[in-house]
Formats: structure tokens, C-alpha cells, sequence
């Protein structure tokens, strides 16, 4: 394993911390997509066609995948494309820090799945992050006007969807060791895009009618956002251990936090901090524990 300090793990960290970046202000050209006319499942649908098309070539290539593998394949185009277009369109709905810290509840999903699905042992430290996310997302959903603390409209149901789906996602992709991650992104993005078909279909949405300049920037979003996110996490996770980069990759909720205030007039009350501050040591907890 690459020393700390090694060449290799510091680009590997940088290479994390950049991705991170660009997850957390990908928010803001969805929303202009979205004030444009171009709606959040719309720019899926052109964002990950455009890097779907890159793999496509490389998708037929003969003995990628193994026969036995082609059910849990199917479910991780279907968690992944569930994640995205539900994490994506929450959002352009919702404010963008509560939706990103019902989000970061994924790691809590996971470990549960992965006790139930790949009957991994569930330890003393994990059911405390457990109990403290729980906690953190009671104290940050309550609202004394409305009373029992639960998600309050839509963009707080597809948040937490999308962690939920984004953990079946991790936890088949940790199934599915054996298949190359290049395979593997290749079924996640196509995924996206079959589910972004299947929505605009079943809403009957018209083709949007905006300028070609909309239509350049959700392409362009996909070919360098969409593809350099996801090339820089894999080359990041490939090189250190998974509790390192999950503990990296909470510089997400850093930098949505000061994009939101500088580009929105989003103010998050003092217990939605609070449950937020709870949720997040819960995920760094959970995270460090798989050391």
C-alpha cells in the first residue's frame, strides 16, 4: 500500500477532494438548466447520454461481463439511475444543504445493508453511528409547527431516497468486485439514462423548448462535469483504503455549505445545524470504523 506521504496518495487525495468539489456546486448549473427551461430529469438525460456515449464502444467488447453477474448488474443500473435523476431533481427542488445531509445518510443504509444482504458483521461502533444519524436526522426534519419529525415535501423524500439507492449501489458495486470499474460506470450511466427515458415518459414531458446554448451547457456539464467527477473518485478510492476517501469525500458537504451561501439566499435554522453536525459524525464515524 502507497505510504501517506507518497506521490501517488497525494494526487489520490487531491484527485478526491477535486471531485468532491465539483458534486458540490453541481447544483448550481442544474439550477440554471432548470430556470432556463430545462428540466432536472431532462439535463440527466443529456448530461450522462453524453458520458454513456464515451463507453459504449467499450461496453461490447467480448467477455466483460460474466453470465451470472447480469441480475445484479440490472439492479445497479436500476439503483444507480434511481440515485441520480432522485438526487438530482431534490436538488433543484429543496434547499441544497438539507438535501445534501439527508443524502450523506447513505453511509448508515450501507452498513445496514451490507449486515443483510452480504451478511457482513454489524459491530458496537457502527450501531452507535447508527443511533447518532438517526438522531441527527430526527432533531434536523423537526418542525414545532408541523410536529413529528419527518421529511417535509418532495425534495426531502428524493434525498433520502437517493442515499438509500446510492447504498444499494454501493453495496452491489462491492458485490460485483470482480467486474472492472470501468464496466461497471459504463452500466451506472446507462442506467441514468434508461431512468431518465422511462420519467420523461411515464410524465409525458415535452422536448424542452429552449435555446442551443441550454442544450451545449448540459452537454458540456456532462462531457467534463459528469465524466471528471467520476474518473477522479475512481482513481482516488483505487489508491487508499475506503475509509480514507469516504472520510475525504465528506469535503463535499464543505463545499456545497459555502457555494449555497455565496450563490443562494439559503440560511439553514440552528437545528437543522444541529442534526446536520450529527449526521455528518455519524458518516465520519462509520467511515473511519471500516479501518
Amino acid at each position: 500500500m502507497n505510504s501517506p506521504h507518497s506521490p501517488h496518495n497525494r494526487l489520490a487525495i487531491v484527485a478526491l477532494l477535486f471531485s468532491s468539489s465539483l458534486w458540490g456546486v453541481i447544483w448550481y448549473p442544474l439550477r440554471w438548466l432548470d430556470e432556463a427551461g430545462m428540466s432536472a430529469v431532462w439535463s440527466s438525460l443529456v448530461m450522462y447520454l453524453v458520458a454513456a456515449a464515451l463507453v459504449l464502444p467499450f461496453l461490447f467488447k467480448k467477455n466483460i461481463f460474466k453470465a451470472n453477474d447480469s441480475i445484479d448488474l440490472l439492479f445497479l443500473a436500476i439503483a444507480a439511475g434511481i440515485t441520480n435523476i432522485a438526487f438530482l431533481v431534490a436538488l433543484t427542488e429543496g434547499e441544497v444543504m438539507r438535501v445534501m445531509l439527508l443524502f450523506y445518510l447513505s453511509p448508515i443504509w450501507s452498513v445496514l445493508l451490507s449486515r443483510w444482504w452480504l451478511k457482513e458483521h454489524l459491530s458496537k461502533s457502527a450501531i452507535a453511528m447508527l443511533s447518532i444519524a438517526m438522531a441527527g436526522s430526527l432533531v434536523m426534519l423537526w418542525d414545532a409547527s408541523i410536529g413529528w419529525p419527518w421529511p417535509h415535501g418532495l425534495a426531502d423524500w428524493l434525498a433520502l431516497m437517493a442515499g438509500i439507492t446510492f447504498s444499494i449501489n454501493n453495496v452491489l458495486s462491492r458485490k460485483l468486485a470482480d467486474v472492472s470499474m470501468a464496466a461497471k460506470t459504463g452500466v451506472i450511466w446507462w442506467g441514468v439514462v434508461l431512468a431518465s427515458i422511462l420519467v420523461l415518459v411515464w410524465q409525458q414531458t415535452p422536448v424542452p423548448d429552449v435555446t442551443m446554448n441550454v442544450w451545449i451547457v448540459a452537454g458540456l456539464v456532462g462531457l467534463i462535469g459528469i465524466v471528471v467527477m467520476t474518473v477522479t473518485v475512481l482513481y482516488g478510492i483505487a489508491r487508499m483504503p475506503i475509509y480514507h476517501s469516504s472520510v475525504i469525500m465528506l469535503f463535499e458537504l464543505v463545499v456545497a455549505a459555502i457555494a449555497a451561501w455565496a450563490l443562494t439566499n439559503e440560511v439553514m435554522s440552528s437545528h437543522e445545524w444541529l442534526g446536520g453536525s450529527l449526521i455528518m459524525l455519524a458518516a465520519y464515524g462509520v467511515a473511519k470504523s471500516e479501518a
